[in-house]
């Protein structure tokens, strides 16, 4: 990052206006769950490749699962946008939870979508996971549905789904358990600015001290950039670690995780596109399927206004 760029941001002024830094460009739309559509705009080239060119093949890539409690070494076979395939010794459930730690800092919550002897199928978690107390997280998401969507109404909130008599019981949860599995369907974005470049990424998860990003670049790790959330915010942040278009971020200065609440997420489609490796997984019957089963945005603003009322 150029000094030039620093003193920009510094001053005040917001780097990506066009008689600054970047220029701006006409976007070609973008859906949320589809990075490679995602329009990337610039005002100069790269001086090096750092563009994850083939998402699919890795040679003697290792990471980690933090499953049932416990770390398992595991060899990472394939890694993309949606999701990774795996290779190990353990042996999961169908749409079991699993988080994959593929660097220091926060992990990648991913249900377990195929089995085919030693290798998994995960598929990420489609919301941005907010890391932080469950009930400022409350209070956070249904300010942002009360900003974004002003004109909904809510609705209903959602009736556990019934679970047949032969099927595998679940073990028990507690209520603050249960209100923590909740899943939400809100996505954020961001642009990262780095090397006079601009690049739309995706939240993976954000905490006050940091956040795991998603795009269709990897940035070199240790470098500082500057991370914009548009109305959320702006903050500097050093990179981690990188690993195929997922990077590690740690914050230079704590961020307030309720200023999120100002900037209008996307919702998550219903229909999402998988990456091709776990196209073919039609696995839906396990009862483990019922944890990440997401309630609409009418449904959830019922049920945290509920919980409010307590």
């Amino acid at each position: 990052m150029t000094n030039q760029f620093r003193a920009a941001v510094l001053a005040g002024k917001t780097p990506g206006k066009p008689e600054q830094l970047l220029a701006d460009k006409a976007g070609k739309g973008s859906e949320a769950d589809a990075l490679s559509s995602v329009g990337v705009a610039r005002d100069s080239g790269r001086t090096q490749d750092h563009r994850w060119n083939d998402r699919h093949r890795l040679n003697d890539e290792k990471a980690a699962l933090d499953f049932r409690g416990e770390r398992v070494e595991v060899d990472l076979v394939n890694l993309s946008a949606g999701g990774a395939m795996v290779r190990g010794d353990f042996e999961p459930r169908l749409w079991e939870r699993v988080e994959l730690i593929l660097g220091d800092g926060s992990p990648i919550e991913c249900a377990v979508r195929w089995i085919r002897r030693d290798r998994f199928g995960l598929e990420f978690a489609h919301e941005t996971q907010i890391d932080c107390d469950h009930g400022v997280r409350d209070e956070l998401l249904l300010d942002v549905i009360r900003r974004s969507f002003p004109d909904l109404k809510a609705g209903k909130a959602p009736e556990p789904p019934a679970v047949e008599e032969e099927a595998v019981i679940l073990p028990e949860q507690p209520e603050e358990a249960r209100r923590d599995a909740q899943r939400h369907p809100l996505i954020w974005m961001g642009d990262v600015l780095y090397n006079h470049s601009s690049d739309r990424v995706r939240l993976r998860n954000i905490s006050p001290t940091g956040a795991l990003i998603e795009g269709e670049v990897e940035y070199p790790v240790g470098v500082e950039l500057y991370l914009d959330l548009g109305e959320a915010g702006q903050v500097f942040a050093f990179v981690a670690w990188a690993r195929g278009g997922q990077s590690g971020l740690t914050f230079r200065e704590t961020f307030d995780l309720k200023k999120l609440a100002l900037a209008k997420p996307t919702v998550t489609p219903q229909r999402w596109a998988r990456p091709g490796f776990l196209r073919t997984a039609t696995e839906a019957d396990s009862p483990w399927a019922q944890q990440w089963q997401r309630a609409s945005l009418e449904e959830l603003k019922a049920e945290l206004e509920g919980y409010m009322k307590r």
